[in-house]
């Protein structure tokens, strides 16, 4: 791959380059924020193009109306924007089906959701790594995914474009495109496919930016083919004139910390060929920056208060074709917060005995490596992550009155406590056929063959036992007949009474004993009476 002279391809290929190595990391809140990040630019990268694209056909067109001969290129114009159009359009297609995702009934799963932390919208699968393997590679029923196609119609459109140049011009114009296919690695990877080493059990907000990166590539490449036209008719005796300008701020944070440094890049984006470096000067709010090689002037200011800020980048250079001196001026903001740590249970505010208690600590502004989270106080308790980012806590005995489990989160200039109540597990309800008591069919009775305790609206995953009962039958004109039972499933005489069931028949489970994840000493579930009918 060649490297390219334009600051803007040379910075969108950076950025692709950065996006590609933050996919081998462990994919942490702040690697998502890189992501949203990247995908910012290659957006509006792609709309700097669109507008470079839209200026050089005019002149194209006026320079082929010289010369006969060259009336050829300006017909090559519209084949080769319809081309990049279609192209494009098939993408965002993709990617807008996977940002929506639908369920099996046609409905709406997706889309974007509010960020709690910073109240931006944020794509509400953004972690999801199902809907991206399930388009891009495999659904659920074995059939292929829409990558083969992507990859087949990208190389289709880098050899069509090799259709609109000059055979002579080829093998140096091969070197422009931008759409580029490696269809190697993954042979020497030994993965399944192309699409499998690209996109399989990749999160959403990861692939999104990729398909902004394929997209900058058609663009990009269309820019070639029209600036090749444009040297084409150039060189028949007209000249294409750098007429519309931008000026382009890349930020390296666009929300940053209190005390840290806000920096970016400030360039200026023209909309045709030509010497781009060629009289340029930059300045921030009435201050000249120093530009480097690549015409390029660097920013940074100390955050000294929270809120958004702004600053007034001003371009100047001399068009080299007239002599002219334009300006071009742009008003950029930021924000700048603080940091801080939230602690949340995903359950309940409250942890109970004998089972895993998953908590969620995020800190804004502080990479998750720094962040550290432990437990004090009451309960008994022990904190561990969890491996997907969030924690775990495990209690032993219960807060009494005042009494509090905290959560500790430190963090380089951060501290922070939220306090817990710790609980027993519930008691179960006792049930027979998923009944507490009443009358039950004599067939449906004997066919039971146990108690079961039932945890009723427990959201946690928790399992209890029972230790044991009484059973008593109560049949019309006999005396009563006892039975002890050990555990839950009917045995031994306890059995043999539940076969003796006769309609009008009245059993007493009484005495019902069970124990829970975290009981030292088994509970008292009360008694059920049923009535066989």
């Amino acid at each position: 791959m060649s490297i390219p002279k334009e600051p803007r391809q040379l910075m969108i290929n950076i950025m692709y380059l950065v996006l590609t190595a933050l996919l081998a990391l462990n994919v942490s809140a702040e690697v998502f924020n890189a992501f949203k990040i990247v995908d910012k630019g290659l957006i509006k990268s792609n709309k700097a193009l669109d507008q470079s694209n839209e200026g050089m056909i005019e002149g194209i067109k006026d320079a082929a109306k010289t010369k006969a001969s060259l009336a050829t290129y300006a017909e090559r114009i519209e084949p080769i924007r319809n081309e990049s159009k279609q192209l494009t359009n098939y993408l965002q297609g993709i990617v807008d089906e996977m940002i929506e995702d639908k369920d099996a009934d046609g409905n709406v799963t997706g889309g974007y959701i509010e960020d709690p932390t910073t109240g931006l919208q944020k794509l509400k699968k953004e972690k999801d790594y199902g809907v991206t393997t399930r388009i891009l590679v495999m659904d659920p029923q074995g059939n292929p995914g829409k990558g083969e196609e992507i990859k087949s119609k990208l190389l289709e459109f880098r050899e069509s474009m090799m259709k609109y140049v000059d055979k002579e011009d080829q093998t140096g114009f091969a070197r422009e495109i931008a759409v580029q296919i490696d269809d190697d690695t993954w042979k020497q990877k030994d993965k399944a496919s192309w699409s499998h080493m690209n996109f399989d059990h990749m999160p959403l907000q990861a692939v999104v930016p990729i398909f902004s990166k394929y997209i900058n590539d058609v663009k990009a490449t269309e820019s070639a083919a029209l600036n090749y036209l444009a040297g084409k008719v150039g060189s028949g005796g007209a000249t294409v004139v750098l007429d519309k300008y931008q000026v382009v701020s890349a930020p390296k944070k666009s929300y940053i910390i209190k005390g840290e440094k806000y920096e970016a890049d400030l360039f200026l984006s023209a909309s045709a060929g030509g010497d781009s470096n060629t009289g340029i000067r930059i300045s921030v709010n009435g201050k000249n920056l120093p530009l480097n090689s690549d015409g390029q002037a660097s920013y940074s200011t100390v955050a000294n208060s929270n809120g958004e800020k702004s600053y007034k980048a001003t371009a100047s250079l001399t068009d080299p074709v007239t002599g002219e001196t334009k300006s071009f001026t742009k008003t950029f903001s930021y924000e700048v917060g603080e940091r801080s740590v939230a602690v949340s249970a995903s359950k309940m505010n409250v942890f109970y005995i004998g089972v895993d208690n998953p908590i969620e600590v995020s800190a804004a502004g502080v990479a998750s490596s720094e962040v550290k989270v432990s437990m004090s106080g009451a309960g008994g308790g022990k904190v561990k992550p969890d491996g997907k980012g969030g924690y775990i806590v495990n209690v032993s005995s219960p807060t009494k009155n005042g009494e509090f489990a905290n959560i500790n989160v430190t963090a380089p200039g951060l501290q922070d406590k939220k306090q817990f109540r710790v609980k027993r597990i519930p008691n179960p309800v006792p049930k027979l056929s998923g009944k507490r008591g009443g009358s039950m069919p004599n067939g449906q009775f004997k066919a039971q063959l146990g108690i079961n305790p039932d945890l009723e609206g427990f959201d946690f995953d928790a399992r209890c036992t029972i230790a044991g009962f009484r059973l008593v039958r109560v049949a019309k004109r006999q005396d009563a007949e006892p039975a002890d039972n050990p555990g839950g499933k009917f045995k031994g005489a306890a059995a043999a009474l539940i076969k003796k069931a006769k309609p009008s028949d009245k059993y007493f489970f009484e005495n019902i004993k069970c124990k829970c994840p975290g009981d030292k000493a088994a509970r008292d579930l009360g008694t059920m009476v049923f009535n066989v009918k």
